[in-house]
């Protein structure tokens, strides 16, 4: 009893600060755009006239759905890129394996604004690519990613690869060099292995980074905001922009409820993802 107690004392302060800091906050939040009329500003009763407000403006729609396609790019490349980089990391004794495994954790260390500054001087007009390609190819014909949407693409993948590349190993490293032996002593080839014994084991780690990198993407900021085009634009830097320079707080909040509705639904399959997971091994 005693011992309960106390682990119920421990969790009490961290559990506080995220029902007084962030749950209350929400549910203030989704009350007052149900509750508040959008044009007079006080409260008439329950009322949807934000939400049809938002789902009615062509610009709004076009920003929503612009940030859920750069979101599923995203994710897509991440998973391409990374989930070879973590089986060979798994599976490769060469000491090179160490070199990939370093350059592969290097943007971990980069901040997202500093990240965003130096791709513009790499891949921007007059950068170092386009410089390079001018003088030593003679080739003219570079278009620049920058401000356009594969420049938020090509820096959201760089800056979530240590992430993704860190759990996907973690994630392999819980397959048993046993089962891969045994499967390849019965004549299984590796791509037959890695297909039909490796990738159903990870399913959870690659569940888990799946959600978490989407959560992370769709709220993104600094580098859509530095990096990406006037409009379409994502729903961060949208969100900001109607709160600072429109002065619209009532349409920032509806904003950012839809997108706290939206995570909420990958965070739901996430906690039941890590729940199963804590159910099997109780």
């Amino acid at each position: 009893m005693l011992s309960a107690l106390a682990g119920y004392a421990l969790i009490a302060p961290p559990l506080a600060l995220l029902l007084l800091l962030i749950f209350f906050p929400a549910a203030q939040a989704v009350v007052r755009t149900l509750l508040v009329d959008a044009d007079i500003g006080l409260t008439s009763g329950f009322t949807t006239s934000r939400y049809t407000g938002f789902f009615g403006d062509a610009i709004a729609r076009s920003n929503l759905w612009f940030t859920v396609w750069v979101t599923i790019v995203t994710t897509s490349f991440l998973f391409l890129v990374c989930l070879p980089l973590a089986a060979y990391l798994r599976f490769s004794t060469s000491r090179i394996a160490g070199v990939v495994q370093v350059l592969a954790l290097f943007p971990l260390f980069v901040p997202g604004v500093i990240l965003a500054f130096a791709l513009i001087r790499y891949i921007g007009p007059r950068g170092t690519v386009d410089t390079f390609l001018r003088v030593v190819l003679n080739y003219t014909g570079f278009v620049t990613p920058y401000l356009r949407p594969s420049g938020i693409i090509f820096a959201l993948v760089w800056d979530h690869i240590p992430f993704t590349v860190l759990v996907l190993t973690a994630g392999l490293r819980q397959v048993e060099d046993s089962v891969i032996e045994a499967a390849r002593d019965v004549g299984a080839s590796g791509l037959r292995v890695f297909a039909q014994i490796v990738l159903p084991l990870i399913q959870r780690p690659a569940m888990i980074v799946l959600c978490l990198n989407i959560i992370g993407i769709f709220g993104s900021f600094t580098i859509p905001y530095l990096l990406g085009p006037a409009a379409p634009q994502m729903m961060g830097v949208y969100m900001a922009q109607t709160f600072s320079e429109y002065q619209d707080r009532p349409g920032a909040e509806t904003q950012a409820v839809i997108m706290f509705a939206a995570c909420s639904v990958i965070g739901a399959l996430y906690v039941r993802t890590v729940s199963r997971r804590r159910g099997e091994r109780g």
